[in-house]
């Protein structure tokens, strides 16, 4: 891998921006279009992918960021429902829990607590997102479609020699 390929790599695992690390590493190319474009292909030389994939792995192990532990913080925010942490008594008073009865996995799902005018705010984290994200994760939605194999493209010049002449 040249010193340019290795700078682009270090630059991408920073934020996950392609275009912006090729930029970096190739200075001399102004256009977003080139930088994005040759980024790509970058991304597909097999010294460059396989140098990302070992700094990312080692980077999950130091900080122990693994895509289980993130699918599991998705899914406590997916699956929270706010009886978890309030209820409703006879008189239709809410209230709320105290975090030593709320299960310690529910309480990822908080996204704040806070004094307001009308009493203590419980929020929680956006769950039709996490949601979303956990459906992507599983390949329940797709914004594109990707096909796999070989193309064949076939052109059929069937227009009969009179009609072309117009």
């Amino acid at each position: 891998m040249t010193p340019k390929q290795q700078k682009f790599a270090d630059e991408y695992l920073i934020d996950l921006n392609a275009t912006r690390a090729y930029k970096v590493a190739y200075p001399n190319v102004k256009k977003e279009e080139s930088a994005a474009v040759n980024a790509s292909k970058l991304l597909r030389n097999t010294k460059v992918a396989k140098y990302i994939k070992e700094k990312m792995q080692k980077r999950a192990k130091r900080t122990e960021v693994t895509q289980d532990r993130v699918v599991s913080e998705l899914a406590k925010i997916g699956f929270a429902h706010i009886t978890d942490f309030v209820e409703i008594d006879s008189r239709n008073n809410v209230i709320i829990k105290s975090t030593d009865e709320i299960n310690k996995e529910k309480i990822g799902a908080i996204a704040g607590i806070k004094e307001g005018q009308n009493g203590i705010e419980v929020k929680l984290n956006d769950k039709v997102k996490a949601l979303e994200l956990l459906g992507r994760h599983l390949g329940m939605f797709t914004d594109k479609v990707q096909l796999d194999g070989p193309a064949v493209v076939q052109i059929l010049d069937d227009i009969p020699k009179g009609d072309r002449d117009g």
